[in-house]
């Protein structure tokens, strides 16, 4: 399988490191309750078809990247930089 990193281009999976479901970067605030930290921290949903996951390109750039992907069929339909989406770039 082939990631498109916006700042390499297309490279090989095996230059990432996956660190799961872009909803990491919808973290709780500090003082948010117990049950929305523990629902953040242990509670995770494994759908069957389109995803946005976290990407580390820990072999190429260093960048961090929100690739959307169908766990089914294996399909990587886009990456952005983790950094613009969390600027608002929804």
């Amino acid at each position: 399988m082939r990631l498109p990193c916006p700042l390499c281009g297309d490279r090989d999976i095996r230059e990432f490191t996956y660190k799961g479901g872009a909803e990491y970067l919808d973290r709780p605030a500090p003082e948010a309750d117990d049950a929305a930290w523990d629902a953040y921290l242990h509670l995770r949903e494994n759908p069957a078809g389109a995803t946005r996951d976290l990407w580390y390109h820990g072999g190429g750039c260093g960048a961090w990247l929100v690739v959307e992907r169908d766990t089914v069929t294996h399909a990587v339909t886009g990456a952005r930089l983790a950094a613009d989406m969390a600027e608002g770039g929804a």
